[in-house]
Formats: C-alpha cells, structure tokens, sequence
C-alpha cells in the first residue's frame, strides 16, 4: 500500500532516519516509509491511502482536495479527542462534517474509540505511538532526579505532577513547553530545561530517575513511551495506552493524587519494587513500542 500524511508543515518529502525533531507523525512517516505532504500544494503522484492531519488552528480541510491524488483518505487524531469544542461554533462543525466524510479515523488510545464512534465516525482504528530512536542508546546509568511532563496549565497538569515529585524530596525537573507560564520560572525548586530539539530530549531524559507526568489531557503518550524506552518508571493516569502498557505498576485513576504519592514513595524507598517496575517498562516497550511491533499492530488493524 502506498500511503502519504498531510499536514499544514508537509513538504511533500521523506523524512530521513536520523532527523533531529522525528515526532510520533514523523515516527510513523518513517515506520511506512511515507512522505509528509503538504494540505495545499499536493503532490504531483497518487496514493493509496492518505491519513490526514488537520491543522489544530485551521481546521477547514476539505477532504475531497486530497481525494484528488489519494484513492481513501483518514483522518489522524491531533490532540485529545475533545479539544475541537474549543473552536468557534462554525469551526467545530466543520471539523465534525470532516470527520464524518473520511473513510476512517485513526486515534490514539483504546478510549478514545468510542468517544469517535459515539460521534457518528464510521470506522475508528486504534494507530499506536511510537518512537523509532535511530542512533540513540537508553540510559545505562541511575541518576537521582525526578522529571515532571509538562508544565503548570490544566492541559498538562504540571501542577499535579509538581506535587507528587516533592514527595520524592530528589531534585525536580521540569521541560520548557508552548504553553509554560512566565511566573513558572520563579518555582525554587524546579529547574527548567531549555527548548530542544526531540533527539535533544531524548538523550536529556536518560539522566532522571522518575518520571512524573499526572496529564489529564489523553493524546499520544509520548512522555510515558519516551521513559520506557529509557526504563524509567513513570507515574501517569489511566485512559493514556502507553501509560497503561508499558508501566502498569505506576498508573493511577485520573485525580488520585494520594496512589500517586504512595507509589513515588515507594519507588524511592523500595529498591526492589523500583527494580521491577524499571525492567517491566523496559520489556513492555520493547515488545510494544518497537518499531517492528508497531508495524505488526499496524497490519492486523488494517487487512
């Protein structure tokens, strides 16, 4: 099968192996050797199948401008699955009208399809993250701090998390995002990364001991995959596959802050316990999250 996404960033061209900001779309662009094609200026050869991103600013995509070099077109879940209802009225039924006339919807956890199909959507797959980390090596050393995944908005749940690792009493630190608050920077106890590339992060990551990341917001899961790929425990909510998948020893239900300090207690307390749930991620990525693997899930969801 021949496939192309498109995105409002597309310029209708492979992404090579080893690209520095190789995100879950770019991950998948790689893993079905597929180019990242642009919305507007469409390619000048057709495919079988084009899975379409809809931009989250510029929701108006007519579907049937793709049809024009893609014999079915899908579309790729952006985002958690409610964020459209942000929009202006004209704009969310426009992005629902979308959704109704693509052929099929991927999303990204195994609770989202039901949200989609209760919308009307007639066919939802379930399309995996994935990471595929060329040229990069998991940690190979223990370090002492602790990361939290996002920062202070309800989005990300910085706070929640912030919360939970100051429990553990080790150095936090925490990522530099979109959406991070001027006045987050005056948080004594909270180091900030600088803005870095997805290789960057990834290499950074490796140092941390713990992975916080209390998101209500269910997207992609990147934070708990990207620890599993390092074997870091990671505390995270239920709802999120990756999460669920691959440290299941450390996923809470949504808003239970005392489980979440209970475990990050235990984590630092009980090497055993911390010993287990490392390994546990590892082999769950491993056997979940590779590329291989993902390329197996991909093929049963879409004989």
């Amino acid at each position: 099968m021949k496939i192309a996404f498109f995105s409002e960033s597309g310029n209708n061209t492979k992404y090579p192996r080893t690209f520095s900001n190789s995100r879950t779309e770019v991950a998948w662009c790689l893993a079905l050797d597929a180019p990242m094609c642009s919305i507007n200026d469409l390619p000048n050869e057709k495919f079988d199948l084009g899975i379409v991103i809809i931009p989250k600013l510029k929701p108006n995509v007519d579907l049937n401008h793709i049809r024009k070099v893609c014999d079915k077109v899908a579309v790729m879940q952006e985002g958690p699955h409610w964020y459209f209802q942000d929009y202006t009225i004209d704009k969310q039924f426009h992005y629902y009208n979308t959704l109704m006339s693509a052929d099929w919807v991927y999303c990204h956890n195994e609770s989202d399809v039901n949200y989609y199909k209760g919308l009307g959507c007639k066919d939802v797959r379930v399309m995996q993250s994935l990471m595929i980390p060329e040229g990069l090596v998991s940690r190979s050393e223990w370090g002492n701090g602790t990361i939290i995944g996002g920062n202070f908005v309800s989005w990300y749940g910085g706070f929640d998390s912030y919360m939970v690792a100051r429990e553990i009493g080790n150095p936090i630190v925490a990522p530099s995002m979109g959406r991070k608050q001027e006045l987050e920077s005056q948080i004594e106890d909270i180091q900030y990364l600088p803005y870095m590339s997805w290789r960057d992060w990834i290499n950074n990551l490796s140092q941390y001991n713990i992975g916080i990341h209390l998101m209500r917001t269910h997207a992609a899961g990147t934070f708990a995959m990207n620890c599993g790929f390092h074997g870091i425990p990671c505390i995270g909510y239920y709802g999120l596959d990756t999460q669920q998948i691959i440290h299941p020893h450390t996923t809470v239900e949504v808003g239970n802050l005392s489980k979440a300090k209970d475990i990050a207690l235990k984590l630092k307390n009980d090497e055993e316990f911390y010993q287990m749930c490392s390994e546990v991620a590892l082999f769950n990525f491993e056997n979940e999250y590779t590329e291989e693997n993902w390329k197996l899930n991909w093929e049963a969801r879409n004989k």
